[in-house]
């Protein structure tokens, strides 16, 4: 069985109704989504879950259908978790995407934040390097006792 539908209607949660669907929409399962971006299905359940993800449709059995838009915010929700960002500042940029409202400010002060948080943990690196730098250029062999 394919991981593609394209049932004669299915229903919206969006809308809560039952809509028609052509052979053009396309509408994939989500082991089909998972496929293709190569994240899990238990992530991608997760992400649904979590408010990140919308399913545009259920089937008749209750799947979740997802359009191509689906890979466009995987990438996003990758990119944004690989900035460390939690899941709640993910799911603003989200929903501000998909409103068209732009939430530039509020993004940027976030990203400067995580920055300055990356800046100050390379910076403790570097005094752990140096530290332990200097431990190992001052080791006294003990004599293998």
């Amino acid at each position: 069985m394919s991981d593609s539908t394209s049932p004669d209607s299915v229903w919206s949660p969006l809308t809560g109704e039952s809509i028609p669907v052509t052979a053009s929409d396309a509408l994939l399962k989500i082991g089909a989504v998972a496929e293709r971006s190569g994240v899990s299905v238990k992530t991608i359940r997760f992400y649904c879950d979590q408010g990140l993800l919308q399913p545009v449709a259920r089937s008749d059995g209750r799947y979740r259908l997802f359009d191509d838009s689906v890979f466009a915010e995987l990438a996003l929700i990758r990119r944004l978790r690989a900035m460390d960002l939690p899941l709640a500042t993910v799911g603003t940029v989200l929903g501000a995407r998909r409103s068209g409202i732009c939430t530039c400010n509020d993004l940027q002060a976030t990203i400067r934040g995580k920055f300055t948080e990356i800046q100050q943990r390379v910076h403790e690196l570097q005094s752990l390097e140096a530290e332990l730098n200097t431990m190992l250029n001052t080791w006294e062999r003990c004599g293998g006792r």
